[in-house]
């Protein structure tokens, strides 16, 4: 399944008003979504980090959907 970058940032901005890791569970990274999630994306500063970050989490995602394997 491709991942868009449009989704993955309201996903992640969700993260601020209590909905922290909703975009990396998206992402197919459960267990950091989780820790996101009970920790409020790491204290505000790892949603931050991931608001830069993103263009390059959803290429990675994308290129490990496109190649069949779970990343």
């Amino acid at each position: 399944m491709r991942r868009e970058l449009g989704t993955s940032y309201i996903l992640c901005v969700l993260g601020f008003v209590g909905v922290a890791g909703i975009h990396r569970f998206y992402l197919g990274k459960p267990i950091t979504g989780l820790l996101w999630f009970f920790t409020g994306g790491l204290f505000a500063v790892g949603t931050i980090f991931d608001l830069i970050t993103l263009p390059g989490q959803v290429a990675h995602s994308n290129r490990g959907a496109l190649a069949g394997g779970y990343r």
